[in-house]
């Protein structure tokens, strides 16, 4: 059974959401979207490097936040509520310096008031890059 508002939701309508956001300037894209995960990829390049040559921290937080803070708008009815982000946590398991980092989002908790997410970010081996927690508040809409 699907948790997302929309039942008929496709990872095309995901689309337009990363135009003009950070999430685009950082080269973020859509992968998969199943009944209960959302999956997003970002490049390992210029943009997303630490001056080691590695994968920024900062980044893998932005790639956690963006594709949990959408599946948390994707749960919800978006007519009454919107979704802040509320805390992330993440803990950097290995270094990346090429390729891609992908990121499934899975909740732990969906309340009326937040939502957790436990976002996995792998390297394009499927070796675990970072572990993320975020947190998120659902407020009413003004």
């Amino acid at each position: 059974m699907s948790i997302w508002f929309n039942k008929e939701i496709k990872l095309s309508d995901l689309s337009p959401i990363n135009s003009n956001t950070m999430a685009q300037q950082l080269g973020m894209e859509w992968v998969n979207i199943t009944d209960s995960s959302l999956s997003m990829k970002m490049p390992v390049d210029h943009r997303t490097k630490q001056p080691f040559g590695i994968l920024h921290g900062g980044a893998s937080c932005a790639l956690a936040e963006t594709v949990g803070s959408v599946a948390s708008q994707m749960v919800i009815n978006c007519d009454q509520f919107i979704c802040v982000g509320l805390d992330i946590n993440a803990n950097h398991i290995r270094s990346v310096s090429e390729g891609y980092v992908t990121a499934i989002c899975q909740p732990i908790h969906i309340g009326k008031s937040t939502h957790v997410w436990d976002i996995r970010i792998s390297n394009d081996q499927q070796q675990l890059v970072c572990i993320s927690r975020l947190t998120v508040a659902v407020l009413n809409k003004k």
